[in-house]
Protein backbone atom coordinates (compact mmCIF):
# COMPACT_ATOMS: atom_id res chain seq x y z
CA UNK A 1 0.00 0.00 0.00
CA UNK A 2 1.24 3.63 -1.00
CA UNK A 3 1.65 5.90 2.22
CA UNK A 4 1.16 9.74 2.15
CA UNK A 5 3.47 12.36 3.96
CA UNK A 6 1.95 15.57 4.04
CA UNK A 7 2.24 18.06 6.78
CA UNK A 8 0.36 21.83 7.21
CA UNK A 9 1.09 23.88 10.19
CA UNK A 10 0.79 27.71 11.00
CA UNK A 11 2.21 28.49 14.10
CA UNK A 12 5.46 30.94 15.71
CA UNK A 13 9.22 30.59 16.22
CA UNK A 14 10.13 29.87 19.43
CA UNK A 15 13.70 30.08 18.24
CA UNK A 16 15.77 32.35 16.04
CA UNK A 17 16.51 29.80 12.67
CA UNK A 18 19.59 28.22 13.10
CA UNK A 19 22.05 28.22 9.73
CA UNK A 20 24.32 25.81 8.90
CA UNK A 21 25.92 24.30 6.16
CA UNK A 22 26.36 20.97 5.38
CA UNK A 23 29.69 19.52 3.89
CA UNK A 24 29.16 19.77 0.32
CA UNK A 25 27.21 23.45 0.64
CA UNK A 26 23.86 22.98 1.03
CA UNK A 27 22.34 25.83 3.30
CA UNK A 28 20.11 24.10 5.92
CA UNK A 29 17.92 25.99 8.87
CA UNK A 30 16.37 24.71 11.97
CA UNK A 31 14.06 26.23 14.46
CA UNK A 32 10.92 25.51 16.77
CA UNK A 33 7.75 26.45 15.79
CA UNK A 34 4.78 26.53 18.32
CA UNK A 35 1.41 25.59 17.05
CA UNK A 36 -1.45 26.10 19.13
CA UNK A 37 -4.99 24.94 19.34
CA UNK A 38 -7.76 26.73 21.29
CA UNK A 39 -11.26 24.73 22.58
CA UNK A 40 -13.89 24.98 24.76
CA UNK A 41 -13.98 22.35 27.91
CA UNK A 42 -17.14 22.90 29.41
CA UNK A 43 -17.67 27.06 30.23
CA UNK A 44 -13.76 27.32 29.84
CA UNK A 45 -11.74 28.41 26.59
CA UNK A 46 -8.37 26.10 26.96
CA UNK A 47 -5.47 26.31 24.80
CA UNK A 48 -2.99 23.69 23.89
CA UNK A 49 0.53 24.09 22.52
CA UNK A 50 2.48 21.40 20.14
CA UNK A 51 5.99 22.56 19.88
CA UNK A 52 7.54 21.15 16.76
CA UNK A 53 11.05 21.18 14.98
CA UNK A 54 11.17 22.55 11.32
CA UNK A 55 14.06 21.80 9.13
CA UNK A 56 14.71 23.51 5.86
CA UNK A 57 16.98 23.05 2.79
CA UNK A 58 18.71 25.46 0.10
CA UNK A 59 17.99 28.47 -0.46
CA UNK A 60 14.37 28.76 1.65
CA UNK A 61 17.02 27.87 4.44
CA UNK A 62 18.65 31.23 3.86
CA UNK A 63 16.07 33.10 3.43
CA UNK A 64 14.62 32.12 7.04
CA UNK A 65 17.94 32.71 8.31
CA UNK A 66 17.70 35.92 7.06
CA UNK A 67 14.28 37.20 7.35
CA UNK A 68 12.94 35.21 10.26
CA UNK A 69 13.06 35.08 13.85
CA UNK A 70 11.39 33.73 17.40
CA UNK A 71 8.16 35.54 17.33
CA UNK A 72 7.40 35.39 13.83
CA UNK A 73 4.71 33.98 12.46
CA UNK A 74 5.32 31.46 9.13
CA UNK A 75 2.75 28.80 7.50
CA UNK A 76 4.92 25.59 6.66
CA UNK A 77 4.22 22.57 4.23
CA UNK A 78 6.43 19.56 4.40
CA UNK A 79 6.91 15.98 5.09
CA UNK A 80 7.12 14.40 8.93
CA UNK A 81 10.72 12.37 9.49
CA UNK A 82 11.73 10.47 11.94
CA UNK A 83 15.49 10.87 13.13
CA UNK A 84 17.66 8.52 14.68
CA UNK A 85 21.23 8.58 16.09
CA UNK A 86 23.11 6.90 18.80
CA UNK A 87 24.57 9.04 21.77
CA UNK A 88 28.08 9.29 22.75
CA UNK A 89 27.22 6.48 25.61
CA UNK A 90 25.42 4.28 23.36
CA UNK A 91 22.08 5.45 23.90
CA UNK A 92 19.86 5.25 20.65
CA UNK A 93 17.48 8.36 20.19
CA UNK A 94 14.98 9.67 18.07
CA UNK A 95 12.83 12.40 17.45
CA UNK A 96 10.30 12.75 14.59
CA UNK A 97 10.68 16.88 12.89
CA UNK A 98 9.45 18.40 9.99
CA UNK A 99 11.16 19.08 6.99
CA UNK A 100 9.94 22.10 5.21
CA UNK A 101 9.44 22.40 1.35
CA UNK A 102 7.48 25.67 1.45
CA UNK A 103 7.60 28.36 4.15
CA UNK A 104 5.43 31.05 3.92
CA UNK A 105 6.37 34.07 6.18
CA UNK A 106 3.14 35.75 7.92
CA UNK A 107 3.21 39.67 8.14
CA UNK A 108 3.88 41.14 11.74
CA UNK A 109 0.87 42.84 13.57
CA UNK A 110 1.15 45.85 14.49
CA UNK A 111 1.74 47.24 17.62
CA UNK A 112 -1.17 47.21 19.58
CA UNK A 113 -2.54 43.93 17.96
CA UNK A 114 -4.77 46.24 15.57
CA UNK A 115 -4.03 43.63 12.72
CA UNK A 116 -1.38 42.82 10.06
CA UNK A 117 0.54 44.80 8.15
CA UNK A 118 -0.21 44.59 4.06
CA UNK A 119 2.88 42.27 3.09
CA UNK A 120 5.73 44.47 0.76
CA UNK A 121 6.60 43.45 -3.03
CA UNK A 122 9.83 43.45 -1.92
CA UNK A 123 9.51 41.83 1.11
CA UNK A 124 10.20 37.63 1.26
CA UNK A 125 6.95 37.50 2.89
CA UNK A 126 5.50 35.36 -0.02
CA UNK A 127 5.12 31.64 -0.57
CA UNK A 128 8.57 30.69 -1.77
CA UNK A 129 8.17 27.58 -3.28
CA UNK A 130 8.07 28.63 -6.37
CA UNK A 131 12.01 29.91 -6.50
CA UNK A 132 14.27 26.99 -6.84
Amino acid sequence: MAGFNKVILMGNLTRNPELRYTPNGTPVASFGLAVSRRFKQGEDLKEEVCFVDIVVFGRQAEHCGQYLSKGNGAIIEGRLQQRRWETEDGQKRSKHEVVAQTVTFMPKRQEGGMGAEPPMHDDPGYDMSEEG
